[in-house]
């Protein structure tokens, strides 16, 4: 799609696009899609993320780079026929059967709009609302944002290259652009009013309903996207405010991590090792370090016919497996109906699987989970610690309280951060540690550093190179290998796949997995390319 295509199915585009040239001299180049090496320091840019509606990246060296969403805009006319038409359907929405999904509803919208309208005629019936084709569908996309979608921040939702939205009273709306940071938009509600109601929709659409008594709401709407609502300016003095983390339906590929140089290839194949014979890890670092994204991408590393039991206050975790047990607490609800991480944790003992995931270890569950540890269960989860001396001093401190001679159950501690590195804002694994146990004479936790990351040359060195204490003494003991040298040389192999993939372009999640449970069924003969 060129700009002119791109114009000709969007008048309001065009408008745009012409003033723009009006107030800067220039015209935006447009973009299908978003390359991650474009000029960070001046850049001018429009991409598409669905008609109507795309985003405008402008700034230069000498001034600070802002997000424009771009989208139509309706005149009093068009205002007030929104009006009739809305209250006519909302009218007759009892009528009809009960919607429950999003796409549902939206289907039952638009017919209920068709049946209201009359394009380009006269409306003989006062039911009915005449309309241009132009007004009809602009209505219509404004009655989906507003009704079935996410209203003013609609846009911001629909950006495949946004993972986090921030709103602090209704003047300002900022946003995490995976390639550009943080940056300030466009979009802004129109009043506290209607920054108040629209924060009350989103509650109920997680089920947890705000008010003055109730000011704050966690939870996931329908999308899977994530939302922190704190309500009134009695909590948040400078008005209502939210934070969305944006869900990603496709997780992000280990391919695609090493690609990026998050992790290197090295990386990759340790954790393939480590997962695929059950050694217990923690992905751990600072929030927005990558956390959940480390997780995910690692999964497919489990056994492709093992069992893989979730627990998570927020569904987070996309495990690939057929078989998984996906466990959501319940904290809202008389006394007797809430379900905690703790309880559900204690149930995965007896659920025989191959893996127990914690989206995110905060509290007590934290000691269940190293009983599961100890009672041969293998655990993955996420924690927030920026090193593995702090990750102890967490693990053993109230309110966790593992005692420090059973840390050893807990194998590799994968240590991320977002880091600022010429300019940019990175998220680098700074290093991934092993835990040989605790050592009676020191009173201490003996670990050893077997990958870390160099931020000068960003680059990755493998330390633990025919130095690794998991590798050798548990790992290759596990495989049955009389010479535990020969571990190095699986892991070799493994790196080389996943370079292999890297270089082919092979990075999307779901054919990775596949490539990945090739092997594991057929060895290098199974994989859909020559080593």
């Amino acid at each position: 799609m060129t700009l002119e295509e791109a114009i000709k199915n969007n008048p309001h585009l065009g408008a745009y696009v012409r003033e723009f040239n009006k107030k800067s001299g220039v015209i935006p180049d447009f973009v299908p899609q978003l390359a991650r090496d474009i000029d960070k320091k001046n850049v001018n840019v429009i991409y598409p993320i669905g008609d109507p509606l795309f985003i405008h990246i402008f700034g230069t060296e000498y001034t600070e780079i802002k997000y424009y969403a771009i989208q139509p805009s309706m005149d009093q006319v068009e205002q007030e026929k929104y009006r009739q038409i809305l209250d006519i359907i909302l009218k007759r929405t009892p009528e009809e059967p009960a919607a429950d999904t999003s796409e549902k509803l939206r289907e039952h919208f638009f017919k209920l709009i068709d049946k209201v309208t009359v394009i380009d005629g006269a409306a003989r019936d006062k039911e009915k609302i005449a309309v241009t084709r132009e007004q009809f569908e602009k209505i219509k996309c404004f009655i989906d944002w507003n009704i079935v979608g996410h209203a003013v921040i609609e846009p911001v939702i629909r950006d495949p290259y946004l993972e986090d939205i921030h709103s602090i009273g209704r003047h300002s709306i900022f946003v995490v652009h995976k390639i550009f940071g943080m940056l300030e938009t466009n979009l802004r509600f129109s009043s506290d009013g209607e920054l108040d109601e629209w924060m009350r929709v989103m509650s109920e659409r997680i089920g947890r309903p705000v008010s003055d008594f109730r000011p704050i709401a966690d939870g996931a709407l329908p999308d899977g996207s994530r939302i922190n609502i704190i309500y009134s300016r009695e909590v948040s003095r400078r008005g209502s405010s939210f934070t969305l983390r944006k869900f990603n339906a496709i997780p992000t590929s280990i391919t695609q991590l090493i690609k990026w140089g998050s992790i290197s290839a090295e990386i990759g194949a340790y954790l393939w090792l480590c997962t695929e014979n059950g050694m217990n890890l923690f992905v751990s670092g600072e929030t927005a370090s990558g956390k959940t994204t480390a997780l995910n991408s690692i999964l497919p590393f489990i056994n492709s016919k093992g069992k893989v039991y979730s627990v998570e206050d927020t569904a987070e975790v996309l495990a690939p497996q057929g078989v998984w047990q996906q466990m959501i607490t319940r904290e809202t609800g008389p006394k007797n109906t809430q379900v905690d991480m703790f309880s559900l944790l204690k149930l995965a003992l007896r659920s025989r699987p191959a893996y127990v995931i914690v989206g995110e270890i905060r509290g007590v569950e934290g000691a269940v989970a190293f009983q599961a540890m100890q009672a041969g269960n293998s655990v993955m989860a996420t924690f927030h610690a920026s090193s593995v001396k702090k990750l102890i001093q967490r693990i053993t401190g109230d309110p966790i309280k593992v005692p420090v001679t059973f840390i050893d159950n807990l194998h590799i501690v994968m240590i991320l951060q977002a880091v600022y590195r010429q300019g940019v804002f990175l998220r680098r694994c700074v290093s991934l540690e092993e835990i040989e146990g605790y050592l009676e004479e020191s009173k201490g936790v003996i670990t050893r550093a077997v990958f870390q990351w160099d931020p000068i040359n960003d680059r990755h060195h493998f330390r633990g190179l025919n130095n690794s204490y998991i590798l050798e003494n548990v790992v290759a003991q596990k495989l049955g290998y009389a010479d535990k040298k020969k571990i190095y040389k699986e892991l070799e192999l493994r790196a080389k796949i996943l370079e292999k993939m890297v270089e082919q372009n092979i990075t999307d999640y779901y054919k990775v997995r596949d490539v990945i449970w090739a092997f594991e069924r057929s060895g290098v003969g199974g994989l859909p390319f020559l080593m």
